[in-house]
């Protein structure tokens, strides 16, 4: 596999890490194990062993931070040395730099803030939008597939199990949010019932399921194989998810389960991508690149 596809899959694997490490700082309440920002303390960048396991765990965080940040840059420099350059790619490259830029200096109001929940929800929704970027760079940069036929009201239909994913994946921070993992002892809380809120959460991700079951039966009818693998993945992942979720729920919400849960959030989201993108018609660029790779493609596809 050539280097800048390699890069692109590093980056999306770093950025789901950095969610996994983000839920292991809340949940063990290291959420203000560096009580400020950027600096860790007031005299120093990096965990003092004063601080204990809490700082070292917050500062690892900020630590993958930096190698999230790294990836990010070697995918935009891999793209600006692309012959012939493609804009696209330089596009997409660019808005994860940008975006996990951001995201750093979300996570620096959330610890100035002494970890509003909002600000939190809204740092892990931030993660979700730069994975978007990642992803789709992530396929932009691999051999083009060969196209499926793919009626547009099915097309539609991906947009909209986009629309609830995102859905539920928000009332998921609010359910977090008033929930008892707050990242530190002094933190506050969203106020908000907790039992109103997960029960809305639990309608959408029904919602999600049987959408994605409906998306499901009628790509494999339609014979659209890849497509229809694409949905089948989404549901297993969704399945195992919400088996989580009820499991954590009825079990007072241990940490090991909540971390998987959020593991569990980014993993869905991006089988919600992978099925957009196999539904997305292909581009008039990469159709030459399949042309080209392949003369009698043209006439299949017409």
């Amino acid at each position: 596999m050539p280097l800048l596809p390699r890069l692109a899959l590093a980056s999306v694997i770093a950025n789901v890490a950095i969610v996994v490490t983000g839920g292991a700082v809340r949940l063990t309440d290291s959420g203000l194990g560096c009580p400020t920002w950027p600096r860790c303390t007031d005299q120093s960048y990096t965990a003092t062993q004063e601080m204990g396991i809490h700082g070292a765990i917050e500062f690892g965080n900020r630590l993958l931070g930096v190698i999230v940040v790294g990836v990010a840059i070697a995918c935009l420099v891999g793209a600006l040395r692309q012959r012939p350059r493609q804009r696209r790619l330089v596009w997409l490259s660019g808005a994860v730099v940008f975006g996990v830029f951001a995201q750093i200096l979300i996570g620096g109001l959330t610890v100035l803030t002494t970890l509003n929940p909002w600000l939190v929800g809204v740092h892990f929704l931030g993660s979700m939008a730069v994975l978007v970027a990642a992803y789709a760079f992530w396929r932009a940069v691999r051999e083009p597939a060969p196209p499926e036929t793919i009626p547009r009201p099915l097309r539609a239909l991906g947009w909209i199990i986009a629309a609830v994913s995102a859905s539920v994946i928000t009332v998921g921070t609010w359910v977090t949010g008033s929930g008892p993992h707050a990242g530190d002892h002094g933190a506050a809380r969203i106020d908000i019932d907790a039992e109103t809120i997960s029960q809305v959460h639990a309608d959408l991700v029904f919602l999600l399921v049987g959408l994605s079951v409906a998306a499901w039966l009628a790509l494999w009818g339609v014979g659209a194989r890849r497509a229809a693998k694409a949905a089948l993945v989404l549901v297993g992942i969704e399945l195992a998810q919400g088996l989580i979720g009820f499991v954590q729920y009825v079990t007072g919400v241990p940490e090991v389960l909540v971390g998987a849960h959020m593991l569990g959030a980014s993993l869905v989201w991006l089988a919600t991508l992978a099925l957009v993108a196999n539904l997305a018609p292909v581009r008039s660029d990469r159709l030459r690149e399949l042309v080209g790779a392949d003369h009698g493609l043209l006439d299949r596809v017409a």
